[in-house]
């Protein structure tokens, strides 16, 4: 999928193409642009606007309307929603609360036109604005002048805006714009876009773009310079539009006109859910018949039995929900057996049972205990007791006098009594921990009070769930000590989880067995911005891992107990092993700053690309470890990326700090493309041999990302990406949200910058790297469609990691483009 500034075209300079030259343009196919086209196109493009002189008098170009149409989304200072026909009433309400006098001052500009994000970009072109109108800005304006600004700034005329835009940089108003003009409006976009980086370089990239529109060294550059470069621009985001659209009508065409209708579009839908989920789905079933049928069985043998007469059908819903506590008790062990879990992926079990929703089915299981631990609870206290207190002396010693040695309890006695405490006991721990596990609580989300607020983080989730071993010593108790059964062998508590407690304890003393010969050397760390710590360590002869998998580390030096996951970001072929750790909480923020004293924070001004970073870090030897804190290791354990060989395609999106699971993947990915490119030559020197490749045979990868100190730690996968892979079988696709999108005004200068610096350098003004960065959020619907319309007949696998949020997006656009293509969707998040 080409860039959108790829495929330039050339216009002349009175506007628009003769209409034979357009028709040609756009009716010959839709073909790949490929990168390596940028660079020339650039230049073609710097040399024909500096070898043209236009006098002045051309400076109001007049355009038709086919050639303006394409521009319409250029230099946008507004953003689409506020842009709407019922911007003017928002904007005019505001105006009336924000006024003083009847007049609007410059301060209140920005969020009255709906651009507080943006305060000192909207002043200026506050200022821009009212210089041209001869309007003193320290005076403010009126409803009437905010119209017209208003008007002006949302008109779709391409030269309206330029206008607008050209009177921002020209701070003196002379019509031409200088070096140090061009520098300042550098700086306010980068500022209104996060870019510190891009500020720091002002002065370069200014010197870069007079040196392309002023080779000859009048000192200054006029409008329709800027204009014509602009217009380029635009004209190219206009062609990569109608290939997107084309894109997407044509993988709509493929959709079976039997899937038009409601009715078929829904069948559909569902039959393809099902297609998609049957092993949640029977795994599900399997679970939930089970638990109904144990609270059935329950609920029926009390309902036969004496005790019926006195405490009714309340005894039958607390033991049938008791029941299904035992079972799920022993059932939520399984899914966090992580080793034995990572060695049944391996084998014919992972075609049937979905290990990827270990976690889910954990979370599941333990929403499904809680119901059933209330039930049984609030049916005893509220029900069974006062029954069993209230009730007739007779009565009492008839049906239930010799569960109790014919003395009549009282309520307090039923409470304080062995089932009664370990009970109420029981359900305080699993309460307590049950709430520090939600999201809004392991994620701190939730901002409690100052002497409460550690109760929020990862670190209270983390001891809260170790709590739970008291929780399994007091089930025991509480199910052997019970009133109404007598026989030790229909006391089934300890039945239940006897075999799950042993399987997860002999994980945890793998653990510990495994901590002594697992206590790596860190032969190198960084710390790069945006608060990322990466950790460079030898490898254990006998860890073998694939890509995609992660492991647990844990630093004595910050808690000898705790153990936290991450993903493995170097590949298996790699001598050595490493980690990259976001610092999000009081853990990782610890492990930072041991680090951060231990070597100062750099970004590495060599070329550090992964294989060369391999030689580097054996070469420094053991005697320089010393200054590093001591790391343990735990793992490998599998994840739902390592399996990404057995689809044809990859769709990788990680965000943020998600990427790290992939940056194995693409490494190891570059070693297997080589690997059959030697053993095709070799296969193809055979005489009737044939060759089948190992593992998908493209990959697309898109990471977005809202710090552009983020893309310093990735540099050298982006690099060595741009470098090693000659054929591009991995597409990379980097977006940068704090930016504001194509097209948007207070992006426009930096897209020129980094149109010019890629086409002049070859690297991104933005990463740093060789591969372009794009401004704002992804069209995902529009990247499904395109690979759809690339891949038809494959099996794509979508694999994401990031924030839950875009989970559902991700998950029910595959779901769709594959019923409605013929393409193969299959989507995976990773989960720790």
């Amino acid at each position: 999928m080409a860039s959108s500034s790829e495929g330039y075209v050339d216009v002349p300079l009175g506007g628009e193409q003769p209409p034979q030259q357009q028709q040609q343009q756009h009716s010959g196919p839709v073909m790949r642009k490929q990168p390596s086209r940028l660079a020339s196109g650039m230049k073609r493009l710097a040399s024909r606007v500096t070898s043209i002189r236009v006098p002045d008098s051309v400076m109001g170009l007049k355009r038709t309307h086919s050639s303006a149409q394409p521009a319409l989304k250029g230099l946008r200072f507004l953003d689409k929603t506020a842009a709407g026909k019922d911007g003017w009433k928002s904007v005019e309400k505001r105006f009336d609360e924000m006024s003083a006098d009847g007049r609007l001052h410059q301060e209140n500009f920005a969020k009255c036109i709906g651009m507080a994000d943006s305060k000192e970009f909207a002043g200026e072109v506050f200022v821009a604005m009212a210089r041209r109108r001869k309007i003193e800005p320290d005076q403010g304006i009126t409803k009437e002048q905010l119209k017209e600004f208003w008007e002006e700034m949302s008109d779709n005329n391409f030269d309206a805006r330029l206008r607008i835009f050209f009177d921002m940089c020209d701070k003196n108003g002379d019509g031409k714009l200088t070096e140090d003009e061009v520098k300042e409006i550098i700086v306010l976009s980068a500022s209104a876009n996060k870019l510190a980086n891009l500020k720091k370089h002002a002065a370069t990239y200014a010197s870069l773009i007079m040196e392309e529109l002023d080779p000859d060294g009048r000192g200054h550059i006029e409008i329709w310079q800027l204009e014509k470069l602009l217009r380029k621009m635009v004209m190219a985001d206009g062609s990569q539009d109608q290939m997107d659209q084309a894109s997407t009508s044509l993988a709509k065409t493929m959709v079976p006109s039997s899937h038009r209708s409601p009715m078929q579009k829904r069948i559909h839908t569902t039959v393809e859910l099902i297609h998609e989920n049957w092993k949640r789905i029977w795994v599900l079933t399997l679970w939930g018949i089970a638990n109904f049928g144990l609270f059935m069985f329950k609920f029926i043998q009390y309902r036969n039995r004496e005790v019926f007469e006195v405490m009714g059908y309340c005894v039958c819903i607390a033991k049938g929900a008791a029941e299904t506590t035992k079972l799920n008790m022993a059932l939520i062990l399984l899914p966090v057996c992580r080793n034995t879990l990572t060695s049944l992926r391996s084998t014919v079990l992972s075609t049937v049972v979905p290990f990827d929703d270990n976690i889910n089915f954990h979370k599941v299981i333990a929403l499904a205990i809680a119901i059933g631990a209330s039930m049984h609870t609030i049916a005893h206290l509220t029900c069974d007791f006062p029954r069993l207190v209230s009730c007739p002396s007779d009565k009492f010693q008839q049906t239930l006098g010799p569960f109790f040695n014919y003395v009549q309890p009282t309520w307090g006695t039923l409470v304080t009594s062995t089932p009664g405490w370990t009970g109420i006991l029981l359900i305080l721990i699993m309460s307590f921990s049950f709430t520090l596990a939600t999201h809004s609580f392991r994620r701190s989300v939730v901002k409690l009070p100052s002497p409460l607020h550690h109760l929020a983080g990862f670190n209270s989730f983390w001891y809260a769930h170790h709590l739970l071993v008291f929780a399994y010593i007091l089930l025991v108790m509480h199910s052997y000590f019970l009133f109404l059964t007598r026989e030790w062998y229909k006391k089934t508590g300890w039945m239940y989880i006897a075999v799950p407690v042993i399987f997860y304890a002999s994980e945890r003393a793998t653990r510990r067995v495994r901590e002594k010969n697992y206590g790596v050397t860190v032969i190198k760390a960084a710390i790069y911005p945006g608060n990322v710590l990466s950790l460079y360590m030898k490898k254990p002869s006998n860890f073998k891992y694939k890509s995609g998998m992660y492991l647990f580390v844990k630093c004595p030096d910050v808690s000898p107990f705790e153990w936290h996951p991450f993903s493995i970001t170097s590949a298996p072929g790699d001598d050595y092993l490493s980690v990259h750790i976001r610092t999000l909480g009081d853990w990782t923020t610890e492990l930072r700053n041991l680090f951060g004293k231990a070597c100062e924070a750099e970004v590495s001004s060599k070329k550090a690309t992964l294989s060369r970073l391999e030689t580097t870090v054996i070469a420094e030897g053991p005697e320089e470890n010393t200054r590093f804190p001591k790391i343990f290791v735990d793992g490998p354990f599998g994840a739902p990326a390592q399996n990404y060989k057995k689809y044809d395609i990859l769709f990788l999106i990680g965000l943020g700090i998600g990427a790290t699971p992939f940056i194995s993947i693409l490494k190891d990915l570059l070693h297997n493309i080589k690997s059959n490119k030697e053993q095709q030559s070799m296969h193809d020197e055979e005489v009737g041999s044939a060759f089948k490749s190992n593992g998908p045979s493209r990959a697309y990868f898109y990471w977005v990302t809202r710090e552009q100190g983020s893309f310093e730690w990735f540099k050298g996968v982006m690099n060595e990406v741009a470098e090693c892979d000659n054929d591009n079988a991995i597409e990379m696709h980097n977006y940068l949200t704090s930016v504001y999108e194509e097209g948007d005004a207070r992006s426009a200068l930096i897209a020129m910058v980094q149109s010019l610096q890629h086409a002049k350098n070859g690297l991104d003004i933005v990463s740093g790297s060789k591969i372009r960065t794009h401004f704002a959020r992804p069209n995902w619907r529009k990247v499904y469609s395109d690979l759809a319309n690339t891949h038809k007949n494959a099996r794509i696998g979508v694999f994401y990691c990031g924030s839950p949020t875009l989970t559902k997006t991700l998950r029910e656009l595959a779901i769709e483009f594959s019923h409605t293509t013929t393409t193969r969707f299959h989507f995976h998040k990773e989960n720790f």
